[in-house]
């Protein structure tokens, strides 16, 4: 890589990152917390507080994403972080849940996925952008891990409100990173016009990009899935609520090492499509191994491995997914491909809470497991034939 990529690639990491981390710590403690507030009595409504922000990030992904073709990266970047902070301030000074729904909104509406990975897949060359959507993937996995450790350690010192104000200065420095640490912007729309919307379908629809678009889905809803039924998995291991966060933490600090090892140099060597096949197939062990789990006293030690398989499956494959999109989508159509690849993202991540939550009460924590690994196997199936050497510029 050289300075500008690599300057290019930290920063918006670091972007994604503080994002992450604000949106994160507010998970583990939320359903808690918010019994406090007035409406707290209804769990229905707490459900939907919680679950608010990825619908309407869904929304407003494709939006996002076409307004950082026409209007340019960074501008779009820089709404979405301001409506984050918004967001995160009217849910501080919130005294029901009701209002908490109305900050959590808010905050989805901060929908940048789209336009920070088209702003890296810009300023980046096509043989090396991998490594820069691994170092967002990696922020990701990491902020979700510290997120679990920061999130209870703030709910003790000020409950959600004092949470939510930190994800108000995340924001804040967030925009900062982008006005004075990311490079400016290589796209010109003087001289790259972006596509009309009448052509747009046949761009962004293609065969390779449904692929991909199926592919996220399943990610995310199996991720989300899966973390509706681990933690009770750690607390029959014998692990407290608030020592989850230590168990996660190595698990992924050692799977980003993993990662490093294999994902870019096999990638260089034209072998992705073995390893992001065998990536997809590592999860599926990994939520066949889980069920085994659920049928007896669990194993702590057993738990961790599993955790670190699924977090280097999780990873590279949240690494290479949106790379191959950016490379099989033209540049004009570029951030509304990631558009459409964030909305199914953000669809997976609701779907997978959402549906994760109604298996595991209907058929216990077993068929979830089990439903997850049949989602696993038909992703396999449907990636079999992807093109995983897209040429791109």
């Amino acid at each position: 890589m050289t300075q500008d990529e690599k300057r290019a690639s930290f920063s918006l990491a670091c972007i994604y990152g503080l994002r992450m981390l604000g949106l994160f710590m507010v998970l583990p403690v939320f359903a808690i917390e918010a019994k406090s507030y007035i409406g707290g009595n209804d769990e229905v409504a707490i459900g939907f507080a919680i679950g608010l922000y990825g619908l309407v990030q869904a929304a407003l992904q494709i939006p996002f994403g076409l307004a950082a073709d026409r209007l340019g990266r960074k501008k779009i970047i820089v709404l979405g972080l301001l409506l984050l902070a918004l967001g995160s301030w009217l849910a501080a000074i919130a005294t029901s849940v009701h209002g908490l729904a109305l900050g959590r909104a808010i905050q989805g509406g901060g929908a940048i996925s789209a336009a920070v990975s088209a702003l890296l897949a810009d300023q980046t060359r096509a043989e090396v952008r991998t490594k820069g959507m691994a170092l967002i993937g990696a922020s990701i996995g990491l902020m979700f891990a510290v997120s679990l450790v920061v999130g209870p350690f703030l709910s003790r010192w000020g409950g959600l409100p004092f949470i939510f104000e930190v994800t108000l200065a995340l924001s804040l420095i967030g925009v900062a990173v982008v006005v004075f640490w990311t490079p400016q912007e290589q796209f010109h729309l003087s001289t790259t016009p972006p596509i009309p919307f009448s052509q747009l379908k046949s761009l962004v629809f293609t065969a390779d990009l449904l692929k991909l678009y199926f592919g996220v889905f399943v990610l995310y809803g199996v991720q989300l899935a899966t973390w509706m039924a681990v933690p009770p998995l750690l607390v029959g291991a014998g692990v407290v609520k608030d020592d989850h966060g230590w168990v996660y933490l190595p698990a992924v600090l050692l799977s980003f090492v993993v990662m490093g090892l294999t994902l870019f140099p096999l990638e260089r060597k034209g072998l992705l499509r073995p390893l992001f096949l065998s990536s997809i197939f590592l999860v599926f062990l990994v939520q066949l191994g889980f069920m085994f789990e659920t049928l007896h006293a669990p194993n702590i030690w057993f738990l961790e491995i599993l955790l670190f398989c699924f977090f280097c499956g999780f990873n590279i494959l949240e690494a290479s997914q949106p790379s191959l999109a950016s490379k099989i989508a033209p540049l004009q159509a570029r951030g509304s491909t990631l558009g459409i690849y964030n909305t199914l993202q953000s669809l997976g991540i609701f779907t997978g809470a959402a549906a994760g939550g109604w298996v595991a009460k209907l058929i216990g924590p077993e068929g979830l497991f089990a439903s997850a690994s049949a989602l696993l196997l038909l992703w396999i199936f449907v990636s079999w034939r992807m093109n995983y050497s897209p040429k791109a510029e």
